[in-house]
């Protein structure tokens, strides 16, 4: 697997990112912090809901799409 290269500067709060190492899936959440000068970055953990600091040195970074929030079918108005 080719890492793709993504660097900190690449990021922004609220992106959703993969984190993988030699093949497999080591994180996935959302970014809320970002020091590109120190090239690194914290993201909230999808499975466990805690604060993760990831070094992008180490692991691939991928940019995944956000899941679509579907909204609720809205009250129809009133007709006079």
């Amino acid at each position: 697997m080719e890492a793709q290269g993504i660097r900190t500067a690449q990021l922004r709060i609220g992106d959703e990112i993969e984190a993988w190492h030699r093949g497999r899936l080591f994180h996935k959440g959302r970014v809320t912090d970002v020091v590109p000068a120190l090239e690194l970055f914290w993201i909230l953990d999808a499975r466990t809901g805690t604060r993760k600091l990831l070094d992008p040195e180490a692991l691939e970074i991928r940019h995944v799409e956000a899941p679509v929030k579907l909204k609720a079918p809205g009250k129809p108005l009133a007709t006079a």
